[in-house]
């Protein structure tokens, strides 16, 4: 047999052939269940075999657990490693008869694995500390291991039964404290060097994880493992842990559920805020009212924005140094204070328009035109705003100093000019915007198309441009930049989806109001052409030639350019206009239909804006007129199918679905504050319970949590998975989200249980009781009975005796009657015959 254990150990010591026994074992029940039992004649569990192993080579079958280190050296350091990596494996999954039999051995080896943990192993230690944590590394996880998926306190009441709390938490802060200080690293090709040492802090990560779940059964070590309690000293590991700690649960296959706490990979921490709460605001419901779907194809999109992120901040926080300078130093200043420079954006473009509204044209103000006494009160008030905003910087001071600056650079060197820094300072702006918002989305990471695909991106590229225009080629380009407000504001935006969301709707509405006013032109055009008869008003010739004027000066100011050879003059712009063919007039009324398209144009421009439709502005007929009857019915079937019904239909699903949009927002709002983001339980069904509302979103259903699991998940090497991880790995791959609790929480569960637990103790009790009272009553009825036997064997005694003493009495009596009677009669005389005498 242990020839055999040794093969086997041997065996698993080759890199490539311990990753392929290890998924064989880790993904197979059947291989875990047959080393412990063959079911053959002749059993041999290789599982205490494994553990006697350890016992052996750890020296605790030859003297005591306080000389652990005097049997630990470098040369079996990878041997014992290999082992307790075969027993984490054997336990893992999980695989609960395993664990039982690791846990319940009669041999020392859960003890050892304890003694490794808390325990200075030295000489070893002084020599190869990074020996002595990776030994410790795989001590934790194999007690993990045999914790993993339990619902019982069995092996871990095993586990605390030689382990003192307050060891455990005093080897979790030295492993906090002597990450700080750098260790001595090995030298390059020594024999059984592994490539990467595993971090005292990641030691002690993974010694606080196996403490928080051994403090689920034992009180004291719970309150050392809270910052600030009783043994005070250290609170900042305790801290920092219980920071990089997290918490999900999870549904088994069974549909049973689990708890699963894990530490939060380090590249989580480059997450930013305006994502969180882009994902948080905007995720959507699906049909069964989980936001678990989209939340879930998000979650790749925050990945790679994790990604991006690292890259920028990579020499900084991820090496946890911050004088160090980031490996992009200008897209990590950006992508920092990226709505920042979304608010400096939109305040320029409101800010750009007031003066382009107050004060154009701009040749109206130039510089240098602000009296003397008035340009000292400007420039103080900008010194004083400057002063503020240094000792206090508050936003009301920022805004001071920027309205002073402007209007000092306005009558300074003109309002022109000043208009034009400011243009330009808001393109600048929004370049530094782009370049973060595709830095934090991850564009450059994904490539090209989806750059060009991403709406977001096209949009804020359209604001680039038009502000660009503004600059370069007219500043009422600017009053475009407005509609930024639309995509800021939510209740804005609505208003555009209560058109564009039952567009198709509106549009077929809007083509049937096309047809009626297409048919009405033409009974207008056969039967009431001379109807048509519109009022104008004519327009002099001085200011036809005014407006040629504005038109030539604008267009030479923006669009025209002279270096393509058009002719830009004013005249030239005149004499464009004047040659258009005027207008049939006849005196002060014109004709409108007397060809079908302008009929068409008439009825569709003044019937529709109209109030009582065409009718309002066609002439007045007589009623002795032939065609009086036709022009009557002919207005009031316009005005009831276009203007009442046509045009109210189009405003009635404008109005219903800008109602339907606010229902929703406000629907919206009472599930983000009442229901939780992961299991869609509402709060009122943790009223009266023992955890409430807010923590359970907070500790139990974070919804941060589950993508840092994922994310865990997609950055840990496959073969170091425990038996939950691989699970939840199997069911990212296959997109499945079963795994996420639906409608349940453990918390909820277990009370639940309690509940039930309760109700069978007390019918238990009242059961004893029962029995106990049936059990006093069964007595007492034995005891009358064996007090009637007694009575009816007195009675049966007495009446023996009296029968006895009666019997005797006529026997004597009798006796004496036959005596007396004898005694009475005696022999006559002739009677006494000697008996010598013959006869």
């Amino acid at each position: 047999m242990k020839r055999m254990l040794c093969k086997w150990v041997l065996l698993c010591r080759s890199t490539k052939m311990r990753v392929s026994i290890t998924n064989r074992v880790r993904y197979s029940w059947s291989i875990k269940n047959f080393l412990r039992c063959q079911n053959n004649k002749n059993n041999y569990n290789l599982v205490c075999e494994t553990l006697q192993f350890l016992d052996c080579i750890c020296g605790s079958t030859t003297g005591g657990l306080g000389l652990l280190g005097l049997y630990i050296n470098e040369k079996n350091v990878g041997l014992i490693n290999q082992t307790v990596e075969s027993l984490t494996e054997y336990c893992q999954g999980p695989c609960h008869e395993n664990q039982n039999c690791i846990a319940t051995h009669e041999c020392n080896g859960i003890d050892i694995i304890i003694a490794l943990i808390l325990n200075d192993i030295n000489p070893l230690g002084k020599k190869r500390m990074d020996l002595v944590l990776e030994l410790k590394n795989n001590a934790s996880k194999l007690l993990l291991a045999i914790m993993e998926s339990r619902h019982d306190s069995e092996n871990a009441e095993r586990i605390l039964y030689n382990m003192r709390p307050k060891e455990l938490v005093e080897v979790i802060k030295k492993a906090y404290l002597q990450g700080e200080v750098e260790y001595e690293e090995p030298e390059e090709g020594e024999e059984g060097e592994e490539e990467h040492a595993a971090s005292p802090r990641n030691v002690g990560h993974n010694i606080y994880i196996l403490a928080h779940q051994l403090a689920r059964h034992n009180k004291e070590l719970q309150a050392m493992l809270k910052p600030g309690g009783t043994y005070g000293e250290g609170d900042e590991a305790l801290e920092f842990y219980a920071k990089h700690t997290a918490q999900i649960e999870i549904v088994r296959l069974d549909r049973t559920m689990e708890q699963i706490v894990f530490p939060v990979p380090n590249i989580c921490e480059f997450l930013t805020t305006e994502s969180k709460l882009r994902v948080y605001y905007t995720t959507e419901r699906d049909e069964q009212g989980s936001k678990i779907n989209d939340f879930f194809l998000r979650a790749e999109d925050l990945f790679n924005e994790m990604n991006w992120q690292k890259k920028l901040r990579g020499t900084q926080e991820a090496t946890g140094n911050a004088n160090a300078v980031p490996s992009q130093p200008i897209l990590y200043w950006c992508s920092r204070n990226m709505s920042f420079w979304s608010s400096i954006s939109f305040n320029l473009a409101v800010l750009m328009n007031l003066l382009v509204a107050f004060f154009y044209p701009l040749e109206g103000i130039r510089g240098g035109t602000l009296e003397p006494h008035l340009s000292v009160l400007l420039w103080m008030a900008m010194l004083v705003s400057l002063a503020i905003v240094i000792i206090l910087p508050q936003p009301h001071g920022i805004r001071a100093l920027i309205a002073s600056t402007i209007l000092r650079l306005i009558f300074s060197v003109g309002l022109e000019p000043t208009l034009f820094l400011l243009g330009a300072f808001n393109v600048c702006n929004k370049i530094i915007f782009l370049m973060s918002f595709v830095g934090n989305r991850g564009t450059f990471t994904r490539g090209y198309k989806a750059m060009i695909m991403d709406v977001e991106f096209l949009y804020h590229l359209l604001y680039l441009i038009i502000c660009s225009l503004g600059v370069f080629v007219h500043v009422f380009f600017y009053s475009l930049l407005l509609f930024d407000l639309v995509y800021r504001e939510e209740t804005l935006l609505n208003v555009i989806k209560s058109v564009t969301r039952n567009g198709r709707s509106i549009v077929l509405t809007a083509v049937l109001a096309l047809i009626l006013v297409y048919l009405f032109s033409i009974v207008g055009y056969i039967f009431f052409k001379d109807d048509f008869i519109l009022a104008v008003d004519r327009i002099p010739n001085k200011t036809l030639e005014s407006g040629a004027s504005m038109v030539g000066e604008f267009l030479s100011a923006g669009v025209c350019r002279k270096d393509s050879g058009e002719n830009c003059s004013t005249e030239a712009v005149g004499e464009a206009i004047a040659t258009q063919p005027p207008a049939m007039v006849i005196e002060d009324k014109e004709r409108t239909c007397d060809s079908l398209l302008m009929c068409i144009v008439t009825v569709l421009s003044h019937g529709l804006r109209s109030g009582g439709g065409v009718g309002d502005v066609l002439r007045k007929p007589s009623k002795e007129e032939p065609l009086f009857a036709a022009r009557v019915i002919y207005d009031l079937l316009f005005f009831f199918m276009v203007i009442i019904i046509v045009l109210n239909l189009i405003f009635g699903v404008i109005i219903d679905t800008f109602a339907d949009l606010r229902s929703e927002k406000q629907k919206k709002e009472e599930v983000l504050k009442t229901t939780c983001f992961i299991c869609g339980l509402e709060r009122d069904k943790f009223d009266n319970k023992t955890v409430t509302f807010e923590e359970h979103i907070k500790v139990e259903h974070n919804m941060w949590h589950y993508l840092f699991f994922i994310v865990l998940v997609k950055v840990k090497d496959s073969t170091e998975y425990t038996g939950p991880e691989s699970y939840v790995a199997e069911m990212i791959r296959e997109h499945n989200l079963d795994w996420f609790p639906r409608m349940r929480a453990m918390s909820l569960v277990s009370m639940d249980g309690e509940g039930e637990q309760n109700e069978i103790r007390n019918l238990q009790e009242k059961l004893e009781s029962t029995m106990k009272l049936v059990s006093n009553l069964s007595g007492q009825l034995t005891e009358l009975k064996e007090q009637e036997v007694l009575l009816l064997e007195n009675k049966a005694d007495e009446v023996w005796a009296e029968l006895s003493m009666g019997q005797n009495e006529k026997r004597m009596t009798e006796q004496r009657k036959q005596k007396q009677r004898i005694g009475l009669l005696g022999h006559p005389p002739h009677m006494n015959v000697n008996p010598q005498q013959p006869a």
